[in-house]
Order: structure tokens, then C-alpha cells, then sequence
């Protein structure tokens, strides 16, 4: 729902995405222009919101080790949502996501990465649940420094040159993707042999290839 930050406006859509991405859809980007879709999205690349379903998070879903009931349906919602992308009608999914609460029984995810394999010196461990891909294959492993923007009460465990990384906007700058990840993706999962069509952003992304 939030402007794009990357400078593109004409690759990006500023709304809900669901009634896009099964295809056969007419989509207007952020500068204005209308594209027709005709099929389905030959790649699908979705990142939902991960608030309430992260592990990171159950020290809120359990606070007093008391179940939240409003953050639990909060999270249930949100698991639906992950569900309508991961059960997208398109023949290649990825969906991202931090390692999930048990408590929500989520399917199991394809893998784990980390950007420390793809050219950035961080730890941040993301998972994939791939449909028709192939694993993601490292590119440039480094030797972590630190822990990418580590989450709330918990940064006061690591060293004191990263413990303060993004104090403010957290949230929003967690959930950024890696330009590593972002080739590696792009590279391994892409095609060179076809003109890319604008890619749509809102609670999720998609891209046609």
C-alpha cells in the first residue's frame, strides 16, 4: 500500500495485488500506465507481511504465557494472505517470509537463506517456499559481521557496531530485499530471452518475465 522507494514508479502498483495475480488482468502502474496481462504470470515473486506471523514475534503472541487472542487472529489473517500467494495460479512461486510461529502451521518452507551468501556481510535468516523452482543457489559467500537489523528487545545481545543498526523505521527496513538475493533470483529463475513486464508491489509483489 505504500509508495514505491526504488525510483521506478512506471514497474510498480500501489494497492492491493490480489486481484492480479492469477493474471488475465489489466494492471496501471504508479505513472499512470495500463498494462494488459493476457494468462497467467510466467514468475511469482511474493513478499507478505510477516508482522504477525514471524517467530520473532510470539514473545508478543504469548506475552505472560497467556495467548493474545487479537494478535492470534491477527496472525491467522495474515496466514491467509501468504496462502492466496503460495496457492497463486502460476505455474513458478516463490513466496519469503522469516522463519514462521509454529503455532500458525504454516507448510513447510523450501529452504533457508541468508544474505552473507549473496554478497552482503549480514546474517538474516529468510526462508523461501518454492513451487517449480529450483533452490537458490549462493553467489558470493562472505563472512557475516553482524545481525541485519536485529529485532526489538533483542539487539541489545549483539556487538555494539550493529546492535544500533536501523533504531528507527525497523519494520520497514527489515523487510527490504537484498540486491544479492534480488540477482540471484533473478538470474537463476529469469530469462534473459524476454522483455520484462512491470512488476507489482503492494502487501506482496509479482513480476512477469
Amino acid at each position: 500500500m505504500q509508495e514505491c522507494s526504488g525510483g521506478h514508479p512506471e514497474w510498480h502498483i500501489q494497492g492491493d495485488v490480489l486481484p492480479y495475480i492469477d493474471g488475465n488482468c489489466i494492471v496501471t502502474t504508479m505513472d499512470g500506465s495500463a498494462h494488459r496481462i493476457d494468462g497467467t504470470w510466467d514468475l511469482l515473486i511474493a513478499h507478505p507481511p510477516c508482522t504477525y506471523l514471524s517467530n520473532a514475534g510470539a514473545r508478543h503472541l504469548w506475552k505472560g504465557h497467556v495467548l493474545n487472542q487479537e494478535r492470534y487472529a491477527k496472525g491467522l489473517d495474515a496466514k491467509n494472505f501468504f496462502l492466496k500467494f503460495l496457492n497463486a495460479n502460476c505455474p513458478k512461486i516463490c513466496v519469503e517470509n522469516p522463519v514462521p510461529s509454529r503455532v500458525y502451521e504454516l507448510p513447510k518452507y523450501t529452504q533457508i537463506i541468508q544474505p552473507y551468501e549473496y554478497g552482503h556481510p549480514y546474517s538474516k535468516r529468510t526462508c523461501l517456499w518454492l513451487k517449480n523452482l529450483p533452490p537458490l543457489q549462493p553467489t558470493d559467500i562472505m563472512e557475516p559481521v553482524g545481525t541485519w537489523c536485529p529485532s526489538g528487545s533483542y539487539s541489545h545481545k549483539h556487538s555494539i557496531q550493529h546492535k544500533g543498526l536501523f533504531t528507527k523505521d525497523r519494520a520497514k527496513n527489515r523487510s527490504k530485499t537484498f540486491l544479492g538475493i534480488a540477482q540471484a533470483m533473478a538470474q537463476q529463475w529469469g530469462s534473459t530471452k524476454k522483455t520484462p513486464a512491470p512488476a507489482a508491489t503492494g502487501n506482496g509483489g509479482m513480476e512477469k518475465n
